[in-house]
């Protein structure tokens, strides 16, 4: 069967994805005393948006009690602690970078099922993350982002290497979520279930620090160029980029789709030098190898 179409929609979403990095350093740098407020209104736009898909899609669901117990930590994960920490380090540090650091993502769920589901640790994976590492260690000392102070720089990247841990969290939860035996009262939730009512839970957790930030700080002042980022953040980055990706993995497999995930730190360091001047060089293309080549080690250990 054709699917370019598809093949289409699915390099917009690895641009989309890519872009984001350079979108949220936009916003981050230009509300910078109202970082956590910039992503709530990310999902202010993007939640509602979210459910009307789902009742479009999948029909109307409301969680049970227990579906709500998996969502709150869900949501605490993937949505409140990755997006607050994600706002802060780009704050710090290039966009070209971040979109880096958070391709550790796959590498760390696998790190985290080891420590905490008690999955074996292969030499696969040992190899892995050994790669991994060396690449966050090429990216933090030779960066060609000389531009931003190297200790700034180095928060900023720690801060999405946490929020890269946040999300491999958050990965682990949504598994046991859609694992559920079928003989419980509530049931397993789809995949956009769990992302929507997750994204909602998230949202309530942004809502009092970013009225904390405005109570703080008095009312930001939101320039056309973060509007725009916040917008594009919310409906393509998030909303859109998800109908798409998903449509992939039921179309042609989870396998073959996640293989567009590679291109994302690609167009975020484009998009990063186009559209921020941040600096291009070596050191970002080694970087890229030894952490695709450390996260390509991991996923075969999982695999095995």
């Amino acid at each position: 069967m054709n699917h370019v179409g598809l093949h289409a929609r699915l390099w917009l979403v690895a641009a989309f994805w890519g872009v984001a990095w350079t979108a949220g350093r936009v916003i981050a740098t230009e509300m910078d005393d109202w970082p956590v407020f910039g992503a709530w209104l990310r999902y202010l736009i993007a939640v509602p948006a979210f459910l009307l898909w789902l009742r479009r899609s999948e029909g109307w669901f409301v969680p049970s009690i227990a579906q709500w117990k998996r969502l709150f930590w869900i949501g605490a994960c993937s949505t409140f602690l990755y997006q607050v920490l994600f706002m802060y380090g780009m704050g710090w540090t290039a966009a070209g970078d971040a979109s880096l650091m958070i391709t550790l993502n796959p590498l760390f769920t696998s790190v985290l099922a080891v420590i905490v589901l008690g999955h074996p640790m292969t030499k696969e994976l040992g190899g892995g993350l050994f790669l991994g590492l060396l690449g966050i260690t090429v990216l933090f000392l030779a960066s060609p982002n000389v531009d931003l102070p190297a200790n700034e720089r180095w928060l900023g990247n720690a801060f999405i290497a946490a929020s890269a841990m946040a999300w491999a969290a958050a990965t682990l939860l949504i598994r046991q979520a859609m694992d559920v035996d079928v003989s419980e009262n509530d049931g397993p939730m789809s995949p956009l279930q769990i992302t929507v009512w997750s994204s909602a839970v998230g949202l309530v957790f942004l809502t009092p620090w970013s009225g904390y930030e405005v109570a703080n700080n008095g009312w930001p002042v939101i320039e056309a160029s973060s509007l725009v980022a916040i917008v594009f953040l919310a409906l393509l980055s998030t909303v859109l980029a998800y109908v798409w990706f998903a449509e992939g993995v039921k179309h042609i497999g989870p396998s073959r789709t996640s293989t567009y995930v590679y291109l994302v730190p690609i167009f975020g360091i484009l998009s990063g030098h186009v559209l921020l001047g941040e600096h291009l060089g070596w050191s970002l293309v080694l970087a890229l190898v030894l952490i695709l080549g450390g996260v390509s080690l991991a996923q075969r250990a999982t695999k095995a």
